[in-house]
């Protein structure tokens, strides 16, 4: 029940998947496995799959760290968003991209759980979609180091505190990739 009007139909986001962000991150290969999986069924159904790219000083547009990983592969008629800030709607071009396919819900998946991931999340739930995380469908590194807690008890965190958001209008949730539908009235 999006607060956007006219916008009934949902999209897939796949943010961030690449090499150099992936690079050791939590239960990857089963995340690339539910996001192809997701991938799938998105196309099977005629959901557009929007893809979001990310760079930065540290993650250098056009280096093998910034390309996609090899497992997931975007048609070419499938949206590609580039962006520089975690929150994938800030100073890009999405909001324009899912208005002109009628999006007013999101399926989230992808890279840093922490960062990019949480950023989108609020971002789209503050700008009016529906967001549903797939809670199996989204990683991040080990920065335990810099005092974060365990990958494994970030993603649980994100998956448990998504479940339970909701705003005016708006809807949110976190479901598993076997729960994922693209309709909210399908969803366990």
């Amino acid at each position: 029940m999006t607060t956007l009007s006219d916008r009934p139909n949902s999209a897939l986001l796949v943010i961030d998947v690449q090499n150099q962000v992936v690079d050791g991150a939590h239960n990857r290969d089963e995340v690339l496995a539910n996001i192809n999986t997701l991938v799938d069924k998105a196309r099977a159904e005629g959901v557009p799959v929007v893809w979001v790219q990310h760079s930065s000083d540290e993650l250098k547009s056009g280096s093998e760290g910034w390309e996609y990983v090899p497992e997931l592969v975007r048609r070419d008629s499938e949206p590609l968003v580039h962006k520089k800030y975690g929150d994938s709607f800030e100073a890009t071009e999405l909001e324009d991209v899912l208005a002109e396919h009628g999006v007013g819900r999101l399926v989230v998946t992808g890279a840093q759980t922490d960062a990019c991931v949480r950023s989108t999340l609020h971002g789209g739930l503050v700008r009016g979609y529906d967001v549903t995380l797939v809670g199996d469908a989204h990683t991040t590194q080990d920065l335990t180091k810099y005092g974060a807690p365990a990958p494994a008890e970030v993603i649980a965190h994100t998956n448990l505190y998504w479940q339970y958001q909701s705003a005016p209008g708006r809807t949110a949730g976190t479901v598993s990739t076997s729960e994922a539908a693209f309709t909210a009235a399908e969803e366990g």
